[in-house]
C-alpha cells in the first residue's frame, strides 16, 4: 500500500493506493484478506470503521452454529446433498450452492488450524448436531461466541502477516467507471473517523484495482435488532453505484434481548422459563401465555421447541407451532404497548384452566430431550447452569444476572438472508467488486442455521482465488486515477463540503430521520407485512429521500457521518422495499421468517382478533430471485428470474485435469 496526499477542491486529502481493498472486518472479510496474502497478493488494505466492531465479533446465542458437511458417525453425506439442502430452501441458484457445500469442509478445516476450538473427540472426530432447516447432522459450534472466536483467530492471523489495516475508517462511497456496457469499480471514498473536526473533514481517497466488500448487513434500518449498535449497514453505498442486488426480501427475526442483543435461542428456551408482560414502568407482571394454550404441556412444549426452531418462520404458526411464540410477543409489545420477559427464576405457574407447571407434561420430544441431558429437575436456572453454563455467564459479563432478574426481550432483525448478487466467484455485476459475508445475497428463503458463517469463508476464499489468478497486477498511477475520477471525487467532496456548512446546534434532524427509518422498517417490512402498508411505507421513504437535502441540518462538523449513514438508510430502505412490494405484487405470501397479512386468508389462532390472517405460501415463485437494482432515472425496479439449477456432477478426472493445468478453471465466468 502506498500513501500520497492531493489538493481536491481545496481540501488537502491522504490518498491510499493498493491492489484489492477489503472494506470491512468480519469473518468474511478478514478471511478474504488472509486468502489472499496466502495467494501471494500482498498490495492489500483493510478498511474497517471498528476492527472489531460488526455482528461476527458482536453476536451470538446460547450454542453459535457453524453448519458444514457431515463429518462424524455413520451417516452418509457429499457436497451434491448438501448442496441440495441450501438449494431446496428455494430462491438459491444451484451452482452457488454446490460451491458453498463443496468448499465448506476445507474452510472449517482452514479455522480449526487456526485455532477456533470446535470440539472433537478422542478419535479427532468434529461430532455434529441438527440445527434448524438440517436433515442430517452437520452442525457444530465452539460455544456461545463461535463467530466472535473465528473472528479472533482470523484477525490474529491478519496481524501476523502483516497486513495493514486502516481503522475507524468508514467507506461512504464507492468509485466506477463504465466501458462499453460495463461498469467497473475503480476505488472508493472514506471519512477517518479521528479527523471529522479538521479541515479536510477527514475525507480520504481510496485507489484500488478490486474492492472486497465485507460490510454485514443493514442493522441500522430496524428499530428491534439484534445486529450490533455500531453495525449501521452501507448496502447503499454499493447499490447507489449500480450493484444489483438479490433476495431483499428474505430476512430472519427471532427472540432476542434488548438491553444486551442477543439471540435467545437453544437451551435458553429449552429449559422452559417463563414468559411474563408488564407495563411500561415494570409492574402489572402476567403470565400472558396461558390465555392462548389448551394445558401447560402444550405450552411448555411450545416454549422448549423455541430452542432449536428460533427463527421466526411462517410455516410453524398454526396449530400451536412454535413460532406463535413470537406472535404473542409482538402482540404483547407493539399492539398492547406492554414489556415482555423471559424469567429463568422460576417455572411457569399457568392457571386453574391449563393446569400447573409439570415436566411430566411435556410432550415426548422434549421430556426425552431434557431426560437424555439429564435435567429433569429444579427451576429453568438450574436447569441451564446444568445444561450450558455459558449461556449464564455471558449475560453476567454483560452486568445482566439471570439467577436474580428476569430478561427483557423483543422479535429482532437477526439477518439478511439476501443482499447483493455475485455469481460463483463471488464477483458482483460490477467488475472486480466482491461482495462477501452476509452483503452477499447467496441465501434463499430457508438456510440451516449456521450456513451464513460458511457462506462467508467460502465467499472470502473464492474471492481471493479469482482476483488472485485474474487480477493481481499493479493499481493505477495516482495522477492517472485522479484524472479518471475526478468528476465523482469533486462531486462528492463539493456535497459533503456544502453538509459542512449545514450546522445547527440544536438540530435534531438526525436523530429524528434515524427513528423514522426504522419505526417505517420495523412495522411494516419485517416479520409481518402486507401489501397496502409496504406501499405506505415505501412512499413515505422515498418522500424522506427527496426532502433529505433540503431539510438536513448537522450539530457539528463530527456528524457529517451519521447523516451520510442517514440518506444510505434511506436508499437502502427503498431498496427493500421495492422488492418487498414486487413479491407481494406477484402473488407472493407467508414464508421464511415472514408472514403476509390477508383479510381472506387463514386465522393463526383463534383467540387472536381479524387482523391475525395470513395468506399461506405461493409456491411457485420458491424457484424465483427478485432481482433489484438503481434504473437511470433513479427509481429501484425489481424483476423475478429463474433460479440456476445445481450442476451435474459428470466431469471426467482427465479433462478437469487438463482443464486446471491449463489455468482455465479460475475464469470470469459471466453473471447471469
Amino acid at each position: 500500500m502506498e500513501k500520497d496526499t492531493k489538493n481536491i477542491n481545496g481540501l488537502e486529502v491522504p490518498i491510499y493506493s493498493m491492489n484489492t481493498l477489503v472494506i470491512g472486518s468480519g469473518a468474511a472479510a478478514l478471511n478474504c484478506a488472509v486468502h489472499l496474502h496466502e495467494f501471494g497478493v500482498r498490495d492489500i488494505a483493510i478498511v474497517t470503521e471498528r476492527l472489531g466492531g460488526g455482528a461476527s465479533n458482536n453476536s451470538g446465542s446460547d450454542k453459535q452454529t457453524y453448519y458444514k458437511m457431515s463429518i462424524s458417525g455413520k451417516e452418509s453425506d457429499s457436497p451434491y446433498e448438501l448442496a441440495k439442502t441450501l438449494f431446496d430452501g428455494g430462491a438459491m441458484h444451484g451452482d452457488i450452492a454446490l460451491v458453498e457445500a463443496t468448499l465448506s469442509l476445507q474452510e472449517f478445516y482452514h479455522l480449526v488450524q487456526l485455532g477456533v476450538p470446535f470440539p472433537h473427540d478422542k478419535y479427532g472426530t468434529f461430532i455434529g448436531y441438527k440445527t434448524d432447516h438440517d436433515p442430517k447432522q452437520r452442525a457444530t459450534s465452539a460455544g456461545p461466541r463461535t463467530s466472535n472466536q473465528m473472528f479472533e483467530c482470523l484477525a490474529r492471523d491478519v496481524t501476523g502477516k502483516d497486513i495493514p489495516v486502516l481503522d475507524r475508517h468508514e467507506v461512504i462511497a464507492l468509485l466506477t467507471k463504465t466501458d462499453g456496457n460495463q461498469k467497473e469499480v475503480i476505488g472508493a471514498i472514506a471519512i477517518n473517523k479521528n479527523e471529522m473536526d479538521s479541515d479536510n473533514l477527514g475525507l480520504v481517497v481510496l485507489n484500488c484495482k478490486n474492492i472486497v466488500l465485507g460490510i454485514g448487513g443493514p442493522g441500522g434500518m430496524y428499530q428491534s435488532s439484534v445486529y450490533p449498535e455500531g453495525q449501521i449497514g452501507s448496502i447503499g453505498i454499493a447499490l447507489t453505484a449500480g450493484a444489483v442486488a438479490n433476495n431483499l426480501t428474505e430476512s430472519q427475526f427471532g427472540l432476542s434481548s434488548i438491553k444486551v442483543r442477543w439471540n435467545v435461542s437453544g437451551t435458553y428456551q429449552q429449559v422452559i422459563p417463563k414468559y411474563i408482560s408488564t407495563d411500561k414502568d415494570g409492574n402489572d407482571p402476567q403470565e400472558f401465555l396461558n390465555q392462548y394454550f389448551g394445558s401447560m404441556g402444550k405450552l411448555a412444549t411450545c416454549v422448549f421447541l423455541k430452542g432449536y426452531q428460533w427463527p421466526f418462520d411462517a410455516r410453524k404458526l398454526t396449530n400451536f407451532g412454535s413460532s406463535i411464540i413470537d406472535i404473542l410477543v409482538y402482540n404483547e409489545r407493539v399492539v398492547k404497548g406492554r414489556r415482555v420477559f423471559m424469567d429463568f427464576r422460576s417455572n411457569p405457574e399457568g392457571d386453574e384452566r391449563i393446569g400447573s407447571f409439570s415436566l411430566s407434561y411435556l410432550e415426548p420430544e422434549a421430556y426425552q430431550y431434557l431426560e437424555k441431558s439429564g435435567v429433569l429437575f429444579g427451576t429453568p436456572i438450574e436447569r441451564l447452569e446444568k445444561m450450558n453454563k455459558l449461556a449464564i455467564e455471558f449475560y453476567q459479563s454483560k452486568g445482566i444476572d439471570l439467577y436474580t432478574e428476569p430478561l427483557e426481550i423483543a422479535v429482532c432483525s437477526q439477518h439478511n438472508n439476501g443482499g447483493l448478487k455475485g455469481n460463483i466467484w463471488w464477483e458482483s455485476n460490477i467488475k472486480h467488486l466482491f461482495p462477501v459475508g452476509e452483503v452477499n445475497g447467496t441465501h434463499g428463503i430457508y438456510r440451516p442455521g449456521g450456513s451464513s458463517l460458511n457462506s462467508g469463508q467460502v465467499g472470502g476464499y473464492r474471492a481471493a482465488q479469482f482476483i488472485a489468478t485474474n487480477y493481481n497486477s499493479s493499481p493505477k498511477k495516482i495522477a492517472e486515477f485522479v484524472d479518471e475520477a475526478d468528476d465523482q471525487i469533486s462531486e462528492l467532496f463539493g456535497y459533503y463540503q456544502s453538509v459542512s456548512n449545514r450546522v445547527n446546534a440544536n438540530s435534531t434532524f438526525g436523530e429524528e430521520i434515524r427513528a423514522q427509518i426504522q419505526t417505517n422498517m420495523t412495522l411494516s417490512g419485517s416479520h409481518i407485512r402486507e401489501l397496502s402498508s409496504v406501499s405506505d411505507a415505501l412512499e413515505k421513504a422515498e418522500s424522506l429521500y427527496k426532502q433529505f437535502d433540503e431539510n438536513l441540518e448537522i450539530r457539528s462538523r463530527s456528524e457529517i457521518l451519521g447523516s451520510i449513514q442517514n440518506k444510505m438508510l434511506l436508499v437502502t430502505q427503498i431498496a427493500y422495499l421495492s422488492s418487498i412490494k414486487k413479491y407481494l405484487e406477484e402473488g407472493g405470501g407467508s414464508r421464511g421468517s415472514y408472514i403476509v397479512l390477508d383479510p381472506e386468508g387463514v386465522q393463526i389462532h383463534p383467540k387472536l382478533d381479524e387482523k391475525w390472517k395470513i395468506k399461506h405460501e405461493n409456491s411457485s415463485l420458491r424457484d424465483k430471485i427478485i432481482e433489484t437494482s438503481l434504473t437511470p432515472a433513479g427509481r429501484f425496479q425489481s424483476r423475478l428470474v429463474p433460479v440456476r439449477p445445481i450442476p451435474e456432477d459428470n466431469e471426467w478426472f482427465e479433462n478437469v485435469w487438463n482443464q486446471y493445468l491449463q489455468g482455465e478453471i479460475v475464469r470470469g465466468d459471466s453473471i447471469e
